[in-house]
């Protein structure tokens, strides 16, 4: 393995949305710095819900509505 051609792998404390924290090892940053998130599991549609809300409007759904009552009949 070549030197001084990795990133330095350390400690930061991690703050998720809701104020909890914990630790991890990262290259972000350096050793002992805190990463403040904006979104995270606990916030992000994605996770929360947001998913019901593509399935809805996304596009097979308005592909659907648009062919969907056509048939390839024989």
């Amino acid at each position: 393995m070549k030197q001084e051609i990795h990133p330095d792998y350390h400690n930061i404390k991690v703050v998720m949305t809701d104020g909890t924290t914990f630790e991890t090892r990262s290259t972000w940053g350096s050793e002992g710095d805190t990463m403040t998130l904006e979104i995270d599991p606990k916030s992000h549609p994605a996770w929360t819900g947001g998913v019901r809300q593509v399935l809805e409007g996304g596009r097979v759904a308005k592909f659907n509505k648009r062919f969907g009552s056509l048939s390839l009949k024989k």
